[in-house]
């Protein structure tokens, strides 16, 4: 009691004057830059802070091009590590370039006659980058002249202007700091995306990323064509005017999946106008039937996007990837987000079921077919659900932890993580070395049931997967999902494959949506140890194993951890904290997924018995049996 009160008249007693500072623009963007770009990372998440920084630059360019300037977009990466963009707008004034650039709350876009309907409002974008980056420099081309000025950690370097025959338009080049996003590197995969993004939903714009052409002729058409996995049961319907454009199709695939936008802006995290869009798609179809369809059945295998243009929309956040707006403003009237996107499609989608009866009876079909397997379920899931409710799921089967990611409240629901592992001493191991904030464990009993060819009766006549899926939240979807990374944890052996094959296929199967918006994984544990008295070294692959050796000698001691129960917790904390290797699950077009499903998890034994024979390893061919590598 006594320390107590001493520890906390030493507090009062430090609390002076000068304890109070004051920070520049540049120097609170670094000091607080999850408040401008939500978060670091190393640029192995597309939600990464560096594509934040990347996407900030060419918002701006998207602007201009919005706004009539500029129909061409030059972008290249250099070594994975930094970044050029060129547009060919107006260029920004260049008598206020270094305060467009440094200092917050500073810009063009909050002058509506300068610039309508544009992602950028607040003045911050551009003046992130700049702070964040080891270097950054802008060029501004107006008018024949050029002016260029370059900054270090948001402290400015040089400034210079002279003659140019070049284009008008704005040229920025920035290198992130790599103390703050440490052992980064920009993926190209990643960075494609978000320009097809831009291109689908700013048609007749052309951006070149890394001499490659990207372009759209048919915006939210050519979106869901690039991105479907399974194919559309009739021609995509697609609905476009000034301010609002949709389009969707439904597929076999189970669960729906959606892409929403605004002001060019990919909201991944939807919002009101994507509530909206559900609301009134399933509501339009339900009367056009005059059936009394549940709008779950409606949507169940429906792939839609949705983007709208608005002055003055409001976001949940800096990062714009969930729009927050119960009103919009248009032609400088108000209008609630839900009125505006129902209208549109109450009017649009009537008159195109009532012309197209083709199509109309395709989707009849379809919206029968679930509804058909939703009623012959309908015994077992409500027995499921009271299973799952009653089921001791915080105890044995699932070890929770406290911070989620559809928490209202805090800063790190993104860390929130479960990782599923087979056996009570791996799900021990990994229970003992866990983060409880953010880290949960679920602990399968076996071998999953191989899911392929099923119908999704099994989810809830199987226990192990009704209790997953109560444990991740998504049997409704994946919008309630309670962590943003679902880890596959197993043995780093033939059976520990078997497990992560048969869960992939479960996620495939039931709610690829999981995977196609990034949150499966795969958690990557070492298969060796190598030590000496000086050095433990932990290695992931053969590779590793041999140059490890080579480094620790005379003799080092070499362990080969056969399963995750294996590992103490004392070791296993490095291999689930900061240093976590996680491999990401994706799911493309091109993966053909269901002729991939059918040759490994389905009943072709003899032609995948002949497909393992011709490409057995030999074992004396192993890595690890080549001692003279090691000699």
């Amino acid at each position: 009691m006594e320390e107590n009160i001493i520890e906390e008249n030493e507090f009062k007693t430090n609390y002076t004057d000068d304890s109070i500072r004051h920070l520049s623009d540049m120097e609170h963007v670094r000091t607080r830059p999850g408040m401008y770009i939500g978060r670091l990372g190393d640029g192995s998440h597309p939600e990464d802070g560096i594509y934040v920084l990347l996407k900030e630059v060419i918002d701006n360019s998207i602007d201009e091009f919005r706004m009539g300037f500029g129909k061409r977009l030059e972008i290249d990466l250099e070594d994975n590590l930094r970044v050029s963009v060129r547009d060919y707008g107006r260029g920004i004034p260049q008598g206020a370039l270094v305060e467009a650039v440094s200092l917050l709350n500073t810009g063009a876009k909050y002058d509506n006659a300068v610039f309508k309907k544009s992602v950028g409002l607040n003045g911050v974008g551009a003046k992130a980058v700049n702070a964040l980056s080891s270097f950054f420099e802008v060029r501004s081309y107006r008018d024949g002249k050029v002016r260029i000025i370059t900054f270090a950690k948001g402290l400015l370097l040089s400034d210079e202007t002279k003659d140019t025959d070049e284009e008008d338009g704005t040229y920025m080049f920035f290198e992130p700091d790599n103390t703050l996003f440490v052992n980064y590197s920009f993926q190209s995969e990643f960075i494609e995306t978000k320009l097809r993004n831009y291109t689908y939903l700013n048609t007749g714009l052309s951006i070149i990323f890394n001499g490659q052409r990207i372009i759209s002729r048919n915006g939210l058409e050519d979106l869901l064509n690039d991105n479907m996995t399974s194919p559309g049961l009739y021609p995509i319907i697609h609905f476009k005017s000034d301010d609002i454009e949709i389009a969707f199709t439904h597929t076999n695939q189970y669960g729906e999946e959606y892409y929403s936008f605004v002001n060019g802006q990919n909201t991944t995290q939807g919002g009101t106008h994507l509530s909206a869009f559900k609301e009134h798609v399933a509501h339009t179809i339900k009367d056009f039937y005059n059936k009394n369809f549940e709008f779950n059945d409606i949507r169940n295998g429906l792939v839609g996007a949705i983007a709208i243009n608005v002055e003055d929309p409001i976001f949940e956040s800096q990062t714009k990837i969930k729009l927050g707006s119960n009103t919009i403003s248009l032609k400088k009237d108000a209008v609630s987000v839900n009125k505006f996107v129902g209208n549109f499609i109450e009017e649009q989608l009537d008159n195109f079921l009532h012309k197209n009866s083709d199509i109309a009876e395709v989707m009849l079909q379809k919206v029968q077919e679930s509804e058909k397997e939703r009623k012959a379920i309908a015994g077992v899931t409500k027995l499921a659900r009271e299973r799952a409710k009653k089921a001791n799921l915080h105890n044995r089967k699932l070890r929770d932890c406290r911070i989620h990611l559809n928490d209202s409240k805090g800063d790190r629901q993104e860390e929130s993580c479960i990782f599923i592992t087979e056996g009570d001493s791996a799900s021990g191991s990994i229970t003992k070395s866990r983060d409880v904030n953010t880290q949960a464990v679920f602990s399968l009993r076996g071998k999953p049931l191989n899911s392929f060819g099923l119908t999704k009766k099994v989810v809830y006549e199987n226990e192990e997967f009704n209790l997953l899926q109560a444990a991740l939240n998504i049997e409704d979807g994946i919008e309630a999902l309670r962590y943003n990374k679902v880890i596959v944890a197993t043995d780093a052996d033939v059976d520990g494959m078997h497990i992560r094959l048969l869960m992939i296929t479960f996620f495939l199967q039931f709610f690829p949506d999981l995977i196609k918006k990034g949150h499966v994984y795969i958690l990557q544990t070492p298969l060796f140890r190598v030590r000496n008295k000086k050095e433990t070294r932990y290695c992931y692959s053969e590779e590793e194993r041999v140059n490890a050796i080579r480094a620790l000698k005379p003799s080092p001691e070499i362990t080969r951890f056969k399963g995750l129960g294996e590992i103490s917790p004392e070791e296993f904390v490095h291999f689930i904290g900061k240093d976590i290797r996680l491999d990401q699950v994706k799911l493309r077009k091109t993966d053909a997924v269901k002729d991939l499903l059918a040759f490994y998890m389905g009943k072709n034994t003899m032609e995948r018995q002949n497909f393992i024979i011709d490409n057995l390893v030999i074992e004396e061919d192993r890595p690890e049996n080549l001692i003279s590598d090691i000699a």
